[in-house]
C-alpha cells in the first residue's frame, strides 16, 4: 500500500522567514519569558503547555479593553469549558473599528461588475447610524439579531451595530431554503431580522418577497418584534413587502434612530457575539453560541501567524454569510486591512472575469476552496493568462480535502510565488485546528503545522495517540482554548448536549470529528475527511479524500464525486465503497473508464480501496457552502429515509440516491445492459 506522503516534497521556501509575524512574535515571547525557543516546533510546544503563552497572545495581538483581566482561565459553569480572561471588559466592534480615516475599508462587489468602496470613517457611521436604531427599537445585551443577507458592507454593519451594543448576531444566506431558516431562526428567536428583498445570482434576478414573508410569519410566535426589509441588491431602490405585520423598510428603521454617538458596550471576554450552525444535514441543526473575545482572539491569531497579515494588506475571502468563514473575515477589520465583499456566482458572467476581479482588486491574501480551484483547473484556464496576481502572497484553502495535485497545479498556475496554505477548523469552534506557517516550508499535500495554543493529536479508536506511526486516526484537542463554545442554544446549565456532542467520545476531550494523519518526518498533516463517515471496507479505514486524490486525475473529463461507505442493517455483513461520478459535459461514462479509475486507485493506493461499484449520477449533493454531503448520501444508500434540509443547495439530488439501497437490482439491470436512468 502506498504511503499517505509519497508526493511529499518541498513546494515552496519563504525567502524572509525571520520577517513573518510569527517569528516576530516568538521572539517576543522569549524576550518577555526569558526563554529560547528555537523555531516554530518549540514554539507550538511551549503555546499548549503554558496557558501564559494566551497572555502573550493577548499582548501581542493588541487586544482593546477597558478592564484587564484578573487572570487568564477559571473554572466554568460546563465541565470542560472555562472561563477565559475573568474580569476583564471588552467589545468586539470597538476592536474592529479602532480606525477612523479615509483609508478603504471594504471594496463590495459581484458578478454585477459594480464595485462599491467603504473608508473606515465610512464604516463607523454606518454603524453608529444602525446601532442607533436597534437602541431605539429596544434592542439590549443579549437580545438575538437575525439576518438574510447577502455578502455586503450592510451585513458588516449589521454584525458589528449588534456586537457594539452587546447584542448576539446570527446570519444565513439568501439562498438557505425557508425551512432551513426557520429551523434556526425558531431556536434563536431573534428580536430583529434583517431580510433581503432582491437579489442577483448568476445572471438572475431572485424575488425574495414571498421568502420575506414565509420566514417573518414563521417567526411571529418566537420573540420577533421588527422585521427590516433591505433595499434591492441590485439597484438599491427599496421595495415594499405588503401584508406582512411588523415589517419596516430599512430607511424607516435608520430615521427611528437618535443620531446618539457610537458607544461600545464593554463587556465579559466569554460574553456571547455569534451563534453558527451545524450542517443540520441529517437533523435539527446546533446553535453554536461563540464568545466575542473568542473569536476576536483566534480568528487574529489565525489571520496573523497563518496569513501574515499586515495592515497594507487585502483580503479577499470568498463566502456567503451562512458560513464560518464569513465570521473569520470579518475580524481582518481589527488588523486594519482591507476587506474584499463579493456577492453572487464566480462562475457569472464567466469564471475567467471572476479571476480578473480577484487581480484587478489587488489581492493580496485569497481564501478560497479545493473545489474552485478543481474547477478552473479542470477547465484547462490559465489565470496567469487573465491577471497578473503580482500582489498574491498567500493562497488559503479550505472547506474540503486539499489533494496534492491541487497543491502543485495551484503553486504553479498563480505564479509561484505566495505561499499556498491549506487549513482546517470548523464551525464548531470559528478558527482553525492545523494551517499554515509562513516560516516553514510547503510540503506537497500537507498542512504545515498545528495552531498555536492548539493541543492537537491524533488518537485510534482506544484513545491512544498514534500521530507518532504515521497512521491515521480521530482530530482531537485535549487541551481547552478560548473559542470552545460557550453553549449550545437551548442546552441545560450544566452543557449537557454540547458535552455529549464533543467530550463523550473520549471522556473530556474535544473530538471534531475529522480524520488526519501526522507526517512523523515533516510534521505536516493531512486531513483526509469526516471520520463519521469514514470507509471501512474489510477493516481498512481509509478517507473519502485518498479517492478524491487519485480522481484529480480525471478532472478534466469528470466534474464532480462523491464517495461513501454502504451498510444495510440486517443485510450487509462488511460495509462496500461506493463511487459516483459527476461527468463534465460531452464526455460519457464508460467501461473503459470505470477500469481505467480502478486501475488508478489499486495503483496508487491498494486494492482494498478500490470501490466495488462506480455509477454515473446527474448531480452531487452539497451543502449551500460547496461542502460534499458524504454523511448524507451514506445514510440513504444505506436504507435511510432522510429528508433534506434546509442546507441543502440542491436538495433533489439526494433522491438519485435512494434507489441504491437496493443495489443488487441496479447492478443486475446494468448486467444485462438496460441503460438506467441516473
Amino acid at each position: 500500500m502506498a504511503s499517505y506522503f509519497d508526493s511529499s516534497r518541498i513546494l515552496w521556501e519563504n525567502p524572509q522567514p525571520h520577517f513573518t509575524n510569527v517569528e516576530i512574535f516568538r521572539r517576543m515571547v522569549n524576550r518577555k519569558r526569558g526563554l529560547n525557543l528555537k523555531d516554530y516546533h518549540e514554539f507550538h510546544k511551549y503555546s499548549i503547555e503554558n496557558y501564559s503563552f494566551w497572555e502573550d497572545a493577548w499582548q501581542h495581538l493588541r487586544i482593546i479593553y477597558s478592564v484587564p483581566p484578573q487572570s487568564v482561565i477559571t473554572e466554568g459553569p460546563i465541565p470542560n469549558v472555562p472561563i477565559w480572561f475573568p474580569g476583564a471588559r471588552l467589545n468586539y466592534a470597538e476592536n474592529l473599528l479602532w480606525r477612523n480615516d479615509d483609508s478603504i475599508a471594504c471594496t463590495a462587489g459581484g458578478e454585477s461588475g459594480k464595485v462599491t468602496e467603504c473608508t473606515f470613517r465610512e464604516l463607523r457611521l454606518k454603524v453608529q447610524s444602525m446601532a442607533s436604531a436597534m437602541r431605539a427599537n429596544g434592542l439590549q445585551i443579549g437580545d438575538r439579531v437575525a439576518a438574510v443577507v447577502t455578502n455586503s458592507i450592510e451585513a458588516v454593519t449589521l454584525a458589528l451595530a449588534t456586537a457594539s451594543i452587546g447584542g448576539i448576531y446570527s446570519s444565513t444566506a439568501t439562498d438557505m431554503g425557508t425551512q432551513g431558516i426557520l429551523d434556526r431562526y425558531r431556536q434563536i428567536q431573534p428580536k430583529f431580522v434583517f431580510l433581503e428583498t432582491e437579489v442577483m445570482y448568476a445572471g438572475k434576478t431572485v424575488d425574495l418577497r414571498d421568502k420575506i414573508s414565509a420566514v417573518v410569519k414563521g417567526l411571529h410566535e418566537h420573540g420577533l418584534k421588527c422585521a427590516v426589509v433591505l433595499p434591492s441588491a441590485i439597484t438599491g431602490k427599496e421595495i415594499e413587502v405588503g401584508g406582512v405585520q411588523k415589517t419596516v423598510t430599512l430607511s424607516k428603521f435608520l430615521a427611528s434612530g437618535t443620531g446618539n454617538e457610537l458607544i461600545f458596550e464593554q463587556l465579559p471576554f466569554n460574553h456571547p457575539l455569534y451563534i453558527l450552525y451545524s450542517s443540520g444535514t441529517s437533523g435539527p441543526p446546533k446553535c453554536i453560541v461563540h464568545s466575542a473575545g473568542g473569536v476576536l482572539m483566534q480568528t487574529l491569531k489565525d489571520q496573523r501567524m497563518f496569513f501574515d497579515m499586515k495592515d497594507t494588506d487585502t483580503l479577499f475571502q470568498f463566502t456567503t454569510t451562512g458560513w464560518m468563514m464569513w465570521n473569520f473575515m470579518v475580524s481582518s477589520l481589527a488588523s486594519g486591512c482591507r476587506m474584499i465583499l463579493y456577492d453572487g456566482s464566480p462562475f457569472h458572467p464567466t469564471l475567467e472575469a471572476y479571476l480578473k476581479f480577484i487581480s484587478d482588486a489587488g489581492v493580496t491574501l485569497w481564501g478560497t476552496s479545493p473545489r474552485f480551484l478543481a474547477e478552473v483547473k479542470g477547465r484547462k484556464i490559465s489565470p496567469l493568462k487573465i491577471g497578473s496576481f503580482e500582489g498574491l502572497r498567500t493562497l488559503a484553502v479550505t472547506g474540503a480535502v486539499v489533494t496534492p495535485p491541487i497543491f502543485e497545479w495551484s503553486q504553479k498556475a498563480f505564479g509561484g510565488k505566495f505561499l499556498f496554505v491549506s487549513t482546517s477548523g470548523g464551525t464548531d469552534v470559528c478558527c482553525a485546528f492545523v494551517g499554515g506557517v509562513p516560516s516553514l516550508p510547503v510540503h506537497v499535500g500537507e498542512i504545515q503545522h498545528k495552531a498555536l495554543g492548539m493541543a492537537v493529536e491524533v488518537f485510534d479508536e482506544n484513545g491512544k495517540n498514534i500521530e507518532h506511526t504515521g497512521q491515521a486516526g480521530e482530530l482531537v484537542c485535549t487541551r481547552p482554548h478560548p473559542s470552545l463554545p460557550v453553549m449550545l442554544w437551548g442546552d441545560t446549565p450544566d452543557g449537557k448536549k454540547l458535552r455529549d456532542t464533543y467530550f463523550n467520545f473520549y471522556p473530556g476531550i474535544w473530538r471534531q470529528s475529522d480524520f488526519m494523519v501526522v507526517n512523523p518526518k515533516t510534521k505536516g498533516i493531512m486531513v483526509l475527511g469526516r471520520s463519521d463517515g469514514v470507509l471501512n471496507p474489510n477493516g481498512v479505514r481509509f478517507g473519502s479524500g485518498e479517492i478524491y486524490t487519485v480522481m484529480e486525475n480525471f478532472n478534466t473529463i469528470i466534474e464532480d464525486c462523491i464517495c461513501v461507505g454502504q451498510r444495510r442493517p440486517n443485510i450487509d455483513e462488511h460495509e462496500r465503497v461506493l463511487l459516483f461520478l459527476k461527468m463534465r459535459a460531452g464526455n460519457k461514462f464508460t467501461t473503459s473508464l470505470e477500469r481505467e479509475i480502478k486501475s488508478s486507485i489499486r495503483s496508487a493506493l491498494s486494492a482494498r480501496h478500490v470501490p466495488s461499484y462506480i455509477f454515473e449520477v446527474e448531480d452531487i449533493p452539497v451543502t449551500i457552502n460547496g461542502k460534499k454531503i458524504e454523511i448524507a448520501v451514506k445514510q440513504i444508500v444505506s436504507g435511510s429515509t432522510l429528508k433534506p434540509s434546509g442546507t441543502v443547495a440542491n436538495p433533489e439530488s439526494l433522491k438519485l440516491y435512494f434507489k441504491y439501497k437496493n443495489i443488487e437490482e441496479i447492478v443486475e439491470t446494468e448486467r444485462l445492459g438496460v441503460k438506467s436512468k441516473l
